[in-house]
């Protein structure tokens, strides 16, 4: 069984930061993918950023220059760095992932439950 939980949703004035965390419980040998999605109310469920095991990393237009995306493979955790945060960034921001569970490479893909980012003065 794999869980994955986000962490470091809060309340934040235009142009600060968030760092938000996608931690990966469980019987895990490795993240093998995972990609931070945000909805915000009344829209589409968005794609924000994802990365791969190797550290290749992809960014939605909106984001680039201002979001990172980051793996800690020693931890099972992915960050998501948020600087120059916007009103437009303000979302439930989720991670979904592809985890390796044994050694023969078996898969589990799942997705966390969500953090609330707030962005307003």
């Amino acid at each position: 069984q794999v869980q994955l939980v986000e962490s470091g949703g809060g309340l934040v004035q235009p142009g600060g930061s968030l760092r938000l965390s996608c931690a990966a419980f469980g019987s895990i040998v490795s993240i093998n993918e995972m990609e931070w999605y945000r909805q915000a109310p009344g829209k589409e469920r968005e794609l924000v950023a994802g990365i791969v095991s190797g550290g290749i990393a992809t960014y939605a237009d909106p984001v680039k220059g201002r979001f990172t995306i980051s793996i800690d493979n020693a931890k099972n955790r992915v960050y998501l760095q948020m600087n120059s945060l916007k009103p437009e960034d303000t979302a439930v921001y989720s991670c979904t992932g592809v985890v390796i569970t044994d050694g023969l490479g078996s898969t589990w893909w799942g997705s966390g439950q969500g953090t609330q980012v707030t962005v307003s003065s």
